[in-house]
């Protein structure tokens, strides 16, 4: 039996992890939600997680902070960033660094779907 990939959705806004999670189980991916990047790392599903959502302008740690810091302790976990603040030189410096995605919020639901699929075939391969 294959075991069902898990997402890790990390926003500081309620309603858009909401939003998110209803998004990504209305596809048979089971969910886990964090208010902040720092909440993530500290949980016991980083090792579970097959591919994390997050934003990229949080409180404490930025969506980016947290690809470097996943990064550089050899986590290559897929990554999909959402933001209400697009910016192209951040936009280039995710994809550069391996993330799947860079969302505009509202983002289409079609394109994140696009996404995870991308996201959970390549680490499925590896």
């Amino acid at each position: 039996m294959q075991k069902v990939p898990v997402v890790s959705i990390i926003d500081d806004d309620e309603s858009v992890r909401t939003a998110t999670q209803c998004l990504v189980r209305s596809l048979g991916l089971k969910t886990r939600t964090f208010a902040s990047a720092e909440e993530f790392l500290l949980s016991p599903y980083v090792t579970e997680t097959s591919c994390v959502i997050a934003d990229v302008q949080m409180a404490k740690m930025s969506g980016l902070e947290l690809q470097s810091r996943l990064r550089a302790c050899g986590n290559d976990l897929p990554m999909i960033f959402i933001t209400a603040f697009p910016d192209e030189r951040l936009k280039v410096r995710a994809l550069e660094d391996g993330a799947v995605g860079f969302l505009s919020k509202p983002f289409d639901g079609q394109v994140l779907i696009d996404c995870l699929s991308k996201a959970l075939t390549a680490s499925r391969t590896e």
